[in-house]
């Protein structure tokens, strides 16, 4: 069975004004100019987001499978057709279950993977992780989770000045997973150590960060320049500032910036009490952060919001489709399957309107309920 969907096809190389995306069965099987179709809607790739922690009501964080499963259908309802579970620091035993919960999971296509935000950080840029929690890498403890998870384990966050982060960067880097560096106090010269050693993604970057200093550039400047190393931005509005969002995409190109969500379970929900990773937050008009000490705690986020964000910022909608889709597939290993409209590729579209708001969703050929 063939499917056409006509419209502003977005594709790597451009915006196809009057064009038409073939898809059969769970894979596009063209995509091509349509000249007898009206400018209609928008039709870009589903949408990829590295690092979301929940959304709807339900969470990631304490590894249970049908909060997963929800988690994962809600963000799907926003054009979000891939995404990796991501965890906050936590002691190993639960690393170990969400492991072993996640994995079936990702074997039936709900995850794309598994994303440990920790607990290998920094105390002095723990921003809402867990301080009881945080420790210094452990190899032992990485082996396991990448034998435990079968290749489930795709991405994990650590501070690259802790104790054995450079092995534990260089064990990843050869297991296939992807080693990210983030919520890091680390010197410039820490940080180029670490991407030497494999590290390829910036996890939120400028968030949990040691600032940018004229004369000591710190993390945010060494991974900006890093030819190799994917960003990644939250465009909330609260983590970033326009200003900010739109400098990091024009230093470091949409080719390496990609938009994340950063989400927790308030994505989607009421202002009010929520919790993540043991710890208590308070939802303000939309705004996460710590009962505690009032430190952002994710966001309540969703890619298209995102994808609105950065073209509200001034970033061509081109470029932002790329930050919301092909760049982050290509930062986990994913590129080859999806965040593209071309053929070959798994057939997962969103049809926005001329105000970037969802229409329609298709995931793997299906048009979602």
């Amino acid at each position: 069975m063939t499917v056409r969907v006509n419209g502003k096809v977005v594709t790597p190389s451009g915006v196809i004004r009057q064009g038409c995306v073939e898809v059969r069965d769970d894979r596009i099987s063209a995509v091509a100019e349509y000249p007898s179709v009206q400018d209609g809607h928008w039709v870009v790739p589903g949408f990829v987001d590295m690092h979301t922690h929940g959304g709807g009501g339900h969470t990631f964080t304490t590894g249970d499978a049908d909060q997963a499963r929800a988690a994962a259908a809600f963000h799907l309802r926003h054009g979000t057709t891939s995404l990796l579970a991501s965890l906050v620091s936590a002691p190993f035993d639960l690393m170990r279950a969400a492991t072993t919960a996640f994995a079936p999971l990702v074997g039936d296509g709900v995850l794309a993977g598994i994303h440990f935000e920790g607990p290998y950080l920094s105390a002095a840029r723990c921003g809402a992780q867990n301080p009881e929690f945080l420790r210094d890498p452990s190899t032992d403890e990485l082996n396991e989770l990448i034998k435990l998870g079968d290749g489930a384990v795709r991405m994990v966050t650590l501070a690259p000045e802790r104790p054995g982060a450079l092995e534990a960067i260089e064990l990843l880097t050869r297991q296939g997973v992807v080693a990210a560096v983030g919520h890091t106090d680390a010197t410039y010269e820490q940080t180029v150590a670490a991407v030497a050693a494999g590290a390829n993604v910036g996890t939120h970057l400028f968030n949990g960060m040691r600032p940018v200093h004229h004369r000591e550039p710190g993390p945010v400047v060494a991974l900006l320049t890093a030819p190799n190393v994917v960003c990644e931005l939250v465009a909330d509005g609260v983590h970033l500032h326009q200003g900010t969002l739109t400098f990091a995409t024009g230093t470091a190109g949409p080719e390496r910036c990609a938009l994340i969500t950063d989400a927790m379970a308030a994505a989607g929900m009421p202002d009010g009490e929520y919790e993540l990773g043991g710890q208590a937050v308070t939802v303000t008009d939309g705004e996460a952060r710590l009962a505690r000490d009032g430190a952002i705690a994710g966001s309540t986020l969703t890619m298209d919001a995102a994808l609105r964000n950065a073209v509200a910022a001034g970033i061509p909608v081109p470029d932002a489709v790329r930050m919301v889709s092909t760049t982050p597939a290509l930062a986990i290993g994913l590129g080859d399957q999806v965040g593209a409209l071309q053929p070959g590729l798994r057939a997962d579209l969103v049809v926005l309107d001329d105000d970037l708001r969802v229409v329609r969703v298709m995931r793997g050929g299906d048009w979602v309920e």
